[in-house]
């Protein structure tokens, strides 16, 4: 049966790109998600995105253990990019990672970039599987936009090579007053949170040395940094993003 009349509730991020009458491939694990645990087969509808294109409604025309074709109907959402906010964190154990990770696709960071820190706790990140998280979390939250998970970067190149015209946000634990507000710049801007250690001395002395970087505190209190990571996107999509 037809369901053009609302939306799909399964939703699958793609790389190819998508119009009208254009024929999908699934890979072996999209195909897996339909058939063998969402129960789907040939004339069901699912929502396809791919960054660029906007949200499609789709019908399933083949279906196979290892594979299957979705064919594209109609756009069903318009391409919505999110506002040009990167996150910028240090790793923590792997499921707070995963969680950093999820919830600024969910909030809308255009880029994350994981950033190797003096007290960083994760010497490695598989950065393959975080940004299958990220994927994840665009198709559950309904956006049509998955953020890049870059490679972890050491803080020092980072700050060698930042980007002129952007500010770097760097929520500073040691600002935390109860009297301090969160003056957030808006985009072109990122978000720096730093290891449950915090930075050290001389991180914070090329922080602070830096043109383009601007302190923040993040309340009276010292938050863990997956807390401080979700409460700066909040922040700052409140009062600088698309959140209005």
């Amino acid at each position: 049966m037809d369901n053009d009349s609302t939306r799909a509730k399964i939703r699958l991020f793609v790389e190819q790109p998508l119009g009208e009458g254009q024929d999908i491939d699934l890979s072996e694990g999209q195909a897996h998600y339909l058939f063998k645990v969402m129960r789907q087969s040939i004339g069901a509808n699912v929502a396809l995105f791919n960054s660029h294109d906007g949200e499609w409604l789709a019908e399933i025309t083949a279906a196979s253990k290892r594979g299957g074709v979705v064919r594209c109907k109609r756009q069903s959402a318009p391409q919505r990019l999110p506002p040009d906010l990167w996150l910028l964190f240090a790793p923590l154990k792997k499921a707070r990672t995963d969680y950093i990770v999820e919830k600024a696709a969910e909030l809308g960071a255009a880029r994350i970039v994981p950033v190797q820190t003096e007290f960083t706790n994760a010497e490695r990140i598989r950065q393959d599987r975080l940004q299958a998280h990220a994927i994840e979390a665009a198709e559950q939250c309904g956006g049509t936009y998955v953020p890049e998970v870059a490679p972890l970067t050491p803080l020092a190149h980072i700050l060698d090579t930042w980007p002129g015209g952007r500010t770097l946000i760097w929520a500073d634990e040691s600002l935390a007053d109860a009297a301090q507000s969160a003056d957030l710049p808006p985009a072109p801007a990122a978000l720096l949170i730093g290891p449950e250690g915090g930075f050290s001395n001389a991180e914070r002395a090329r922080l602070r040395g830096i043109a383009g970087v601007h302190p923040i505190a993040l309340g009276p209190r010292i938050l863990r940094a997956d807390t401080a990571a979700v409460a700066a996107l909040t922040l700052w999509q409140a009062t600088q993003g698309d959140w209005g």
